[in-house]
């Protein structure tokens, strides 16, 4: 685990401004936390907020998170402090924590999480309860956390990456689906319980992306794995926009509204059975 040393403290109370408005935005530079920056949907949703010349959090368990700092700073970001740690544990989240510092968060995006392919009986358990603590137990130590903060300050907007995996029962991804549901049904909740307070919350749905996802998920041999997948800039600038004006959910892509749109129709059963074509171990050479 490495830390990056802290950035200046930002000013309270910023006005929010979506990326899209053609006025610059005026007033102090907002202060974002985004984990899972390292690469991918992460780091495409900071160079969002570099465009804007937010001051930055970065966090992640990879190295190259500091490479994407450096990249972030020539974007345009205020300012850049990355933590590479292990958000799946209480001492990552904690650390990240200690980079803020006690200032102000106005943008959080809990983007951090990962996959886990083959099926769930030939899976160590300990790499189930690593992808469970990333994508669940980690998310809501931060949120809780930084919400709090948020919520006492009266203005805030939270960004949670879902997924479209969380409508679908997931052979051979099963934890990952599984988690997936749990963060899509949290972040409506949550929204539902800020209401009136002034802080929002957008949970981000997007489909297979062109990330690092499925290599780290060991499912390159999959048809999932080998087929076209998003482009996560343009998943992160949707989820950005959808943030910035305050939305509930976003679903990128046509597809991926008509393929969840047709799944609330379908029993589960089948749902598992088509998504066993696609993520069965070996299925991408059928």
């Amino acid at each position: 685990m490495s830390i990056a040393a802290p950035i200046p403290s930002s000013v309270d109370d910023p006005l929010f401004e979506p990326l899209v408005d053609p006025q610059p935005r005026t007033g102090p530079p907002l202060l974002a936390v985004v984990t899972g920056a390292s690469s991918g949907i992460g780091l495409e949703l900071a160079r969002c907020c570099a465009a804007d010349g937010c001051e930055l959090v970065i966090a992640a368990d990879e190295p190259a998170l500091h490479e994407a700092a450096e990249q972030l700073r020539a974007a345009g970001a205020a300012a850049v402090a990355s933590v590479q740690c292990d958000l799946a544990t209480a001492e990552g989240v904690a650390e990240v924590i200690a980079m803020i510092g006690g200032r102000p968060v106005d943008l959080l995006f809990a983007n951090a999480g990962h996959g886990l392919g083959h099926g769930f009986l030939d899976q160590a358990f300990d790499d189930v309860r690593h992808v469970i603590d990333t994508n669940i137990t980690g998310t809501l130590d931060l949120i809780h956390r930084i919400g709090r903060q948020m919520r006492e300050r009266g203005r805030g907007r939270i960004l949670v990456t879902g997924s479209i995996a969380g409508f679908t029962p997931g052979s051979f991804q099963a934890a990952y689906n599984g988690s997936k549901a749990f963060i899509d049904s949290f972040a409506a909740a949550l929204r539902n319980e800020l209401e009136g307070t002034g802080v929002s919350v957008t949970c981000l749905m997007p489909g297979a992306t062109e990330t690092q996802f499925f290599e780290r998920a060991d499912m390159l041999d999959t048809k999932v794995g080998q087929a076209e997948k998003d482009d996560p800039k343009e998943v992160a600038r949707v989820g950005y926009r959808a943030l910035m004006e305050g939305d509930d959910a976003v679903i990128v892509g046509w597809k991926n509204k008509m393929q969840v749109a047709s799944g609330l129709l379908t029993p589960s059963s089948t749902k598992a059975a088509a998504h066993r074509k696609v993520s069965e171990p070996g299925s991408g050479s059928d």
